[in-house]
């Protein structure tokens, strides 16, 4: 049996011969003959008794099976094998998220409000993955050190609740860039396989990293132009991203008043961000405020457009032969049987 039918409407047309013989008139009767039939006497035998009989009721039957079996096949019955995941072609993608103790610095405005670097952050990034469907994106978060939070993954969820439960000071209160670069190119050279279905290997084009900080790097193991370094040797693309007020308007506002924060300045080495796009191939970005730092990810889907995850397909097979097939068997046998009674 089909699974479904390509054209199911075409089975409309199965009543036409039953229709066609209760609604046309009927021949009109004339006195004489309208048309002289040279074998009349063999329609006699429709009244008489015998196997001759049953024969001739079976020739009015097969131009209606012949006719059934051609409206089936018109309307395509198709056989649907197993579901296929078309392969995955989206960009592998890392977050390295600044959790240092400067992002705690409230001197960005969002929503009419002042809030702390990281919040802003986590605002605007969350808008940038909602735009990333059909990505893999890990997300990796450092201050002291760097830490692996989300793997890569379709899963764009699951990064945004992880994003949202990060705290300033969680990996430290120092900033080690280059850690977490190192770490997000052993990520993505090892590209772990999805839980849901396994995506093709992504070509060299199509792995980035995006670095977001609003400091100077002074800890960890491995100098942050090293680890571009090691990112060029496996063509992963570095976008870096200076976050945070200039120097001059670092402010925090306490009970009302505007009061500056002693050793929480926004001194960004942007020689040392620009080095490490420069060499990986990527862009360095210097964002201000909130407003900037949308722009920032706009731009950046610019640069990295969203290659769409293909929807789940069912590979069908045509069955319409068959029924085609049987139809002019039948069409064959009523004018052979025809001929045998002329």
């Amino acid at each position: 049996m089909p699974d479904e039918f390509a054209w199911p409407w075409a089975l409309l047309a199965l009543p036409l011969p039953w229709l066609a013989q209760r609604l046309l008139p009927a021949a009109r009767r004339i006195g004489h003959a309208a048309l002289r039939v040279p074998y009349a006497q063999q329609l006699s035998m429709l009244h008489a008794p015998g196997p001759a009989r049953g024969a001739l009721r079976w020739m009015g039957v097969v131009p209606l099976l012949a006719w059934a079996a051609l409206c089936i096949a018109a309307a395509r019955p198709q056989q649907l094998g197993e579901a296929v995941q078309p392969p995955r072609t989206g960009r592998d993608l890392v977050l390295a998220v600044d959790l240092s103790g400067s992002m705690q610095q409230q001197d960005m405005r969002l929503g009419g409000q002042t809030v702390d670097r990281l919040t802003a952050i986590k605002a605007v990034l969350d808008d940038f993955l909602d735009r990333r469907r059909g990505d893999r994106v890990g997300l990796i978060v450092f201050g002291s050190q760097a830490y692996a939070v989300t793997p890569l993954t379709f899963d764009l969820r699951s990064v945004k609740q992880q994003l949202d439960d990060s705290v300033v000071g969680l990996a430290g209160q120092e900033t080690a860039i280059g850690d977490a670069i190192a770490l997000a190119v052993k990520r993505m050279r090892a590209q772990p396989s999805d839980a849901l279905s396994t995506p093709t290997p992504v070509n060299n084009d199509s792995k980035v990293l995006i670095v977001l900080t609003d400091g100077v790097s002074n800890a960890g193991a491995v100098p942050p132009l090293k680890a571009a370094e090691l990112a060029t040797a496996e063509h992963i693309r570095i976008h870096t991203i200076g976050f945070g007020g200039d120097g001059d308007d670092d402010m925090s506002a306490l009970f009302g008043m505007a009061m500056s924060m002693p050793g929480m300045g926004s001194d960004i080495d942007e020689q040392t961000l620009s080095a490490i796009a420069t060499q990986t191939g990527g862009r360095y970005f210097r964002a201000r405020d909130t407003d900037a730092l949308a722009q920032i990810y706009a731009e950046l889907d610019r640069l990295e457009p969203v290659q769409q995850v293909g929807q789940l397909e069912r590979p069908r097979t045509e069955l319409y032969p068959w029924p085609l097939a049987a139809s002019l068997l039948l069409i064959g046998i009523g004018l052979l049987s025809t001929r045998r009674f002329a």
